[in-house]
């Protein structure tokens, strides 16, 4: 499937991108029985100000699109050094399983790696064994596991060191 990779900047773009995430989410949020109340910051319960703030911090956020149709959204953010946080990473639950979020995943790598990053950076719920797997099948390893007391579980930080080579 290939994949096209948009700016998100408009209102009607962070709307669109806004539904996406949520929509993605909430498969994980009833799997962990996490609601506004438990985890009010998960991406399920995400609202437009929060990708406004984001927009105004200017953390790069792409809306994910097969031909003409949205199916996904990533945002990525400069840390310090040459690190880069992947986060909000979604893939509409029917599209899941036919390799989009593995081709966001080598999109945000690549992205990284041409602004001169060498590391990108994730975080996902601890308990959650497959996804962590799943990262770790791309090529990311455990550095931390934090726990928060405003969140119900703990959460993995994980990440991807590239291999760039000098000429």
């Amino acid at each position: 499937m290939d994949l096209i990779y948009k700016q998100v900047n408009t209102e009607q773009e962070l709307i669109e991108s806004i539904n996406i995430i949520r929509e993605s989410f909430l498969t994980v949020a009833g799997e962990f029985n996490l609601t506004s109340e438990n985890a009010p910051t998960n991406p399920a319960f995400i609202e437009i100000r929060h990708l406004q703030k984001m927009r105004e911090k200017g953390i790069v956020m792409l809306g994910v699109f097969c031909k003409t149709v949205q199916i996904g959204f990533v945002a990525i953010e400069k840390h310090k050094d040459n690190g880069f946080y992947m986060e909000r990473l979604a893939v509409l639950p029917k599209y899941r399983h036919k390799g989009c979020g593995r081709q966001i995943v080598e999109y945000v790598t690549d992205y990284v790696a041409d602004q001169g990053g060498d590391t990108v950076l994730i975080g996902v719920i601890d308990n959650h064994e497959i996804l962590k797997a799943w990262y770790r099948k791309l090529g990311f390893t455990q550095s931390n596991v934090k726990h928060f007391t405003h969140l119900p579980f703990p959460v993995c930080y994980m990440e991807k060191r590239l291999h760039i080579s000098s000429v």
